[in-house]
C-alpha cells in the first residue's frame, strides 16, 4: 500500500536527489551587523539577484561567528540553503590562542552548517570553500562523522563537494586529513569486543592495501614478541586471552632515501581495565579508547600513503589487552624490558609505558632520524591541560619547533611540558629493579614521571613523547567534533610529517 501523502510542489518528490548548500559570510571589520559575502556566497546571490542577501538583512541581526541561517526555496538546485558565520577575515596567527583563528572558524561554522543539511535528511552537500579549501573540507569530513555501525537507525550519509571555482588540491587535502582523524576516531569508539588487536591490526592492513606498492605491513605474533625478548610488554599481554600482536608499518614514500627520517609509535591497549589495579567502573568504557596512540599514529601513516607524501615513515604499534586474571601482573612484580632493564610494577594500572618501553626499544634498531610517540598514558595529563592541547616532552628543542609549527596550522594544539631529572630521580629510586613504573611521590607530576620513565629508553637525539590523555575524547571544546572520541592528534602528526618532507632532519 501506498502511504497517503500530500506534496506541496513537485520538487519535493526528488527532495532526497537534490543537494544542499553551505555558504560562508564573514562579519564587519567595523562595529556594525553588515556582512561581506564570500567569493561563492557572492556568486550565488547574484544568481539569486540579491535576495540572498536581502534575506539575511530581513531575518535578523548580522550573523555572529558559529551561528547559521536556513533558506529554503530560494535556489533551483538547492532545496536547503545554510549560510554560516565565519567571523572576521583578517584574523589570522593568534600569539595567545597558538592556532590559525580563520582556519578555526572556518572549521567550525562549515561542520555546523553540514550538520544542519544532514539533518535534513540531504544527502549532498556543496560546501563554500571560503578562501581557504582545506580548512573547509576538514570542517566538513569532520563535522558529519558518527558512529553508529551497531545501531539500527542510522545518521544520513552525506556526500560533499566543493561549490564554485575554489581550490580543488586544497579541498582534497583537507578531505584525506579529516578522512584519517575519522578512521582515528572510528577505531577509538568502536566497543573493544569490536576491535580486538587483531581485529585492530586487520583494520590497518586492510586500509593499506590500496598503496601496497610502497606501505609493508607486518603483523609479529607473540612467538615474534617473545623472540624479541619484550618481556614488559609480554607481562602486560599475559592477563588478557586475547594475543598479542605488534604491529609494524613501512611507508617507503622516499625510495631513493634509504634512511628512515622518522619513526612513529602508538600505545595500543585495546581495552585497559587496570589490571590487579582495577579502574572504579565509572567511565571504565571510556578504556576501549586506550589504544588511541596507535589509532592516530596508524592512520597518520595511511594519510600520508594517500597524500603519497615523499618521506620515509615506519610506524609501531604494540596491541593488547590489560586485563586482571590469574596470569596478570601484581603489584611489586619485577619485569625485564627488552634492553635489558629491570622494572618493578607498583601499579599495573600503569601499563601502556610498559609496553612503549619495549617498542622504543626496537624503534632504534632503525637507526631513526626521529622518534615520536604518541599515547593515552596519563590521568595526570587531563588534569594538567583538560582537553585544550596535548602534552608533549621532548629532548630536542627542534623536533618540538616543528610539532608546534605543524599544531598550529591544524588548530589541534600542543604544549611543551618539562623533562627534568627531577623526575628521573622519582622513576630510579626504586627498591626492587632499575626503575619502578610509578614515580616514588605517587600522582604528583604523574604525567612528567610518566615521560621520564619512557625517557630511560631512548637514545636518539631526537625524541618526543606526546601524552594525548586529554584530548582523548570530546563533549563540547572543539564545535566541528562531536561528542565522543576524537581522534586528536591525527591531522598534527599527518601536517607535521608533510613538513619534514620537504626539509632535511638533522643529524
Amino acid at each position: 500500500m501506498r502511504h497517503r501523502c500530500r506534496y506541496f510542489s513537485v520538487a519535493q518528490n526528488n527532495w532526497n536527489a537534490r543537494k544542499g548548500l553551505v555558504l560562508g559570510v564573514y562579519e564587519s571589520e567595523e562595529e556594525d551587523d553588515s556582512l561581506h559575502l564570500t567569493e561563492s556566497a557572492a556568486g550565488v546571490n547574484r544568481v539569486l539577484s540579491g535576495k540572498l542577501t536581502e534575506l539575511l538583512k530581513i531575518s535578523g541581526p548580522g550573523l555572529k561567528k558559529g551561528k547559521s541561517r536556513i533558506f529554503y526555496g530560494l535556489h533551483e538546485d538547492f532545496p536547503c540553503i545554510a549560510v554560516v558565520g565565519l567571523g572576521r577575515n583578517s584574523l589570522g596567527v593568534c600569539g595567545t590562542e597558538y592556532w590559525d583563528t580563520c582556519k578555526e572558524n572556518i572549521r567550525a561554522a562549515i561542520a555546523g552548517g553540514c550538520r544542519v543539511l544532514q539533518n535534513h535528511v540531504l544527502t549532498h552537500i556543496e560546501v563554500d570553500g571560503c578562501n581557504d579549501s582545506q580548512s573547509a573540507a576538514e570542517g566538513a569530513v569532520l563535522g558529519l562523522f558518527t558512529y553508529d555501525d551497531l545501531k539500527t537507525k542510522k545518521k544520513t550519509r552525506v556526500t560533499t563537494q566543493l561549490h564554485g571555482s575554489g581550490c580543488v588540491s586544497g579541498w582534497e587535502k583537507g578531505v584525506l586529513y579529516g578522512e584519517g582523524q575519522n578512521l582515528a576516531r572510528y577505531l577509538m569508539e568502536a566497543p573493544a569486543n569490536h576491535v580486538t588487536p587483531s581485529v585492530f591490526a586487520d583494520t590497518i592492513t586492510n586500509r593499506l592495501a590500496p598503496y601496497a606498492d610502497h606501505v609493508i605491513v607486518h603483523k609479529r605474533s607473540q612467538e615474534w614478541i617473545e623472540e624479541q625478548q619484550m618481556g614488559a610488554f609480554l607481562s602486560v599481554s599475559k592477563g588478557s586471552e586475547e594475543p598479542p600482536v605488534f604491529l609494524e608499518l613501512h611507508y617507503n614514500g622516499c625510495p631513493d632515501n634509504a634512511q628512515c627520517p622518522l619513526l612513529l609509535v602508538g600505545k595500543g591497549i585495546t581495552f585497559d581495565s587496570g589490571g590487579i589495579s582495577l579502574k572504579p567502573p565509572s567511565g571504565m568504557d571510556a578504556m576501549r579508547a586506550d589504544m588511541g596512540g596507535a589509532a592516530t599514529v596508524c592512520s597518520a601513516i595511511i594519510t600520508a600513503a594517500a597524500l603519497n607524501l615523499p618521506i620515509n615513515i615506519i610506524g609501531l604499534a604494540p596491541l593488547c589487552e590489560n586485563m586482571p586474571s590469574g596470569k596478570a601482573n601484581k603489584p611489586g612484580d619485577v619485569v625485564t624490558a627488552k634492553n635489558g632493564k629491570t622494572i618493578q610494577v607498583d601499579n599495573t594500572d600503569a601499563e601502556g609505558r610498559l609496553i612503549l618501553a619495549d617498542a622504543l626499544c626496537y624503534a632504534h634498531s632503525f637507526n631513526p632520524r626521529a622518534i615520536v610517540n604518541a599515547a593515552t598514558l596519563t590521568g595526570a595529563m587531563d588534569v594538567a591541560l583538560g582537553s585544550a592541547a596535548t602534552g608533549v616532552f621532548t629532548n630536542s628543542d627542534w623536533l618540538w619547533e616543528q610539532l608546534h609549527k605543524a599544531s598550529v596550522v591544524t588548530g589541534d594544539r600542543v604544549w611543551r611540558m618539562p623533562l627534568f631529572q627531577h623526575y628521573t630521580r622519582q622513576v630510579t629510586d626504586c627498591q626492587l629493579a632499575d626503575l619502578n613504573n610509578v614515580g616514588k611521590y605517587s600522582r604528583s607530576g604523574g604525567a612528567c614521571t610518566a615521560a621520564a620513565f619512557l625517557r630511560e629508553f631512548v637514545t636518539a637525539p631526537h625524541w618526543a613523547h606526546l601524552d594525548i590523555a586529554g584530548v582523548m575524547t570530546n563533549k563540547d571544546e572543539v564545535p566541528y567534533l562531536k561528542k565522543g572520541m576524537s581522534g586528536r592528534p591525527t591531522r598534527t602528526l599527518v601536517e607535521f610529517a608533510a613538513g619534514l618532507s620537504y626539509r632535511l632532519l638533522p643529524k
